[in-house]
């Protein structure tokens, strides 16, 4: 567990929570989902001691269920909002499609007034990514440039969401190339793609991803529209805190309909690819069907000649005569050319676009 004493000056850190919550500022306590679990009486001990009550059952069952949707809750003294994260785990191999690597495994957020409980995946790097930035934040250098900490813990909480949201941005550069490779082999004509079944589980991990997003979308709705019934805030800093929460969960919002825009276009794009190579190959079927149909009328009075003079009949003219084969074959040669010509005319030989 790291748990972050933070006020307007400064922020320490320790392994455990505190016997009491500080004079000025608040506590954010973060374990994994795992310590969680294994330390659930002890933190409720701790809860009740430091806020005056402890989570509901319901929710602690919440925060421990890793395939839970984001949602939001609240009691009349603390919120709770789950939300799942968007973030890549690593191959073994090193050769498994981006989509089968995304891990969305929930974050689990208990917002009281005073303290911030989060509940995070095993593996999660979102914790130490934004504690090392929450440090830098405290440096003198960083206070000179204007940079302010978290002026409670639902501001903090919204922070840390927003790094999540911010993290799909290194896993849409990588979900687009992946795509793109895709739909260059789909729409090749001089190569044939065999690779439905990945691109079948791409279109069903984009439809999952859509989901996942609108969840997202839809918990950080009821948050705000929650915190529009707060109580009115008292005096222009509680009103000034109150007013950057609002701006914060509208820019938390706008972010994950920017990801919700991104992965409906990838899916309009898988699915324009798709029909597009559909489309490709039915034209070029066509196209073959054109050529061998055009040969076919052209060798069609040929074969008539060849069939006549091949009746077996005693009196056929030219057929005694020395020269009846070439006066056949040049007539034959006449008729094949003119006709060739003729097709070749109407555009059913050779390539229209040319």
């Amino acid at each position: 567990m790291r748990v972050f004493i933070i006020n307007h000056a400064q922020i320490s850190e320790s392994a455990e929570m505190p016997l009491q919550l500080p004079a000025s500022g608040f506590v954010w306590a973060s374990c994994s989902r795992q310590e969680f679990k294994q330390r659930q009486g002890e933190i409720q001990g701790q809860l009740l001691s430091l806020c005056g009550l402890s989570l509901v059952d319901l929710h602690i069952s919440d925060l421990l269920n890793a395939q839970l949707p984001s949602h939001y809750d609240f009691t009349s003294q603390y919120d709770l909002l789950v939300f799942r994260r968007l973030a890549t785990i690593a191959s073994k191999s090193g050769a498994a499609p981006v989509l089968d690597r995304i891990d969305t495994s929930p974050v689990g957020f208990a917002l009281f007034d005073r303290l911030l409980l989060s509940v995070h995946p095993d593996d999660c790097a979102v914790r130490d990514t934004f504690a090392t930035k929450l440090l830098a934040m405290a440096s003198s250098e960083s206070r000179a440039n204007g940079v302010r900490l978290p002026a409670n813990p639902a501001d903090l909480m919204l922070r840390v969401i927003n790094t999540i949201v911010d993290g799909y941005l290194d896993l849409r550069r990588e979900l687009s190339a992946q795509l793109e490779h895709w739909q260059s082999q789909l729409l090749n004509p001089y190569a044939r793609f065999s690779n439905w079944g990945a691109l079948l589980q791409a279109r069903q991990g984009l439809h999952q991803l859509d989901e996942v997003c609108e969840d997202q979308r839809a918990a950080v709705q009821d948050w705000i529209e929650t915190l529009k019934s707060w109580p009115d805030p008292q005096g222009s800093a509680e009103q000034r805190d109150r007013d950057v929460l609002h701006v914060r969960s509208r820019d938390v919002l706008e972010h994950i309909e920017r990801v919700v825009h991104h992965v409906r276009r990838l899916e309009h794009s898988v699915e324009t690819a798709v029909q597009m190579h559909y489309n490709a190959q039915s034209n070029r079927t066509n196209d073959i069907m054109r050529t061998l149909t055009v040969l076919t009328a052209i060798f069609m009075p040929l074969n008539l000649i060849a069939a006549i003079f091949g009746m077996n009949f005693e009196v056929i003219p030219l057929v005694h005569n020395a020269k009846g084969f070439w006066w056949a074959m040049v007539a034959m040669g006449l008729i094949a050319s003119a006709l060739g010509v003729l097709f070749w005319r109407k555009r059913y030989l050779g390539n229209k676009d040319a």
